[in-house]
């Protein structure tokens, strides 16, 4: 991976960390795309002295907010002439409805909306550095989603779980449709489900389940070996469009292969996210 940039979001801890520490172990140059600039120094620095990689910034990202987004990607941009690995790993789960200040619900907008304005922002720099790759952190949780058009943002009826589902397989809806727009480019895009992981994801919501099933779960450092692996393997050149866990090709849910929904989905998030459709 070296003279490759790459970027990963959410890196601040669990497997965002975990990825963006096995990138600069390969040489790459990293960004650190995260909500608070203080940890990810202090993730910077912690990779700086395990792989003794200096080429690892900090860039501010916060997906719940549309104007962070197009921010980050303006200041990547000035500043980097290439992106070779886009790899959207930030999400979060929350109990109850929450909406930002772009008048979103919460899920909807961090787990899948902000990744697709993100992708789309970057798309002329990673077809300009092709071969390049962008990964998609899904997860099993996305098999029973629902994409309900008349009330994507739950608002009519909400609960946690089905927001977070609809969020994940919108986010495979969206690596199906977006490998059908860049066939021919040299860009490829897939998605990955870490696994059932030991993270932060939905530690305050319900902390005393939390706490009682977190020995159980699989370390960071599991959950970052797919995404790595669609972002490294030199075998996967040209695949595109796929779903993976544990390293290899899996069946994702029926619904997520449908191209009329997923076209659809498309239309509405380029306008939701201020994008020329």
């Amino acid at each position: 991976m070296r003279d490759r940039v790459a970027i990963v979001t959410g890196a601040t801890s669990g497997i965002g960390t975990e990825i963006a520490r096995g990138l600069a172990g390969r040489g790459a140059t990293v960004v650190l795309a995260c909500r608070d600039p203080e940890k990810g120094k202090a993730v910077q620095a912690a990779i700086f002295k395990e792989a003794g990689n200096p080429r690892v910034d900090v860039l501010r990202l916060d997906l719940a907010s549309m104007a962070s987004v197009r921010e980050f990607a303006r200041e990547f941009l000035a500043r980097y002439p290439r992106l070779d690995v886009l790899v959207n790993n930030a999400g979060l789960f929350t109990r109850h409805r929450h909406v930002t200040p772009d008048g979103l619900e919460e899920q909807f907008q961090v787990n899948y909306l902000g990744p697709f304005l993100l992708t789309n922002l970057l798309l002329d720099v990673l077809k300009a550095s092709a071969p390049s790759r962008i990964v998609n952190v899904g997860s099993d949780a996305h098999k029973g989603g629902v994409i309900n058009f008349d009330d994507l943002q739950g608002a009519a009826r909400y609960t946690g779980f089905r927001a977070y589902s609809a969020s994940k397989i919108a986010l495979l809806l969206f690596t199906r449709e977006l490998a059908r727009r860049l066939d021919g480019s040299r860009v490829t895009v897939n998605c990955a489900h870490p696994g059932v992981i030991r993270t932060n994801l939905g530690r305050g919501e319900y902390p005393r389940a939390f706490e009682l099933f977190r020995p159980m779960l699989k370390s960071p450092e599991r959950g970052a070996e797919t995404p790595l692996y669609l972002a490294t393997a030199p075998g996967l050149d040209g695949v595109t469009g796929r779903y993976f866990a544990k390293r290899a090709e899996a069946r994702s849910d029926p619904a997520s292969l449908d191209p009329a929904v997923a076209r659809r989905l498309w239309d509405v998030s380029a306008r939701l996210a201020g994008l020329d459709a």
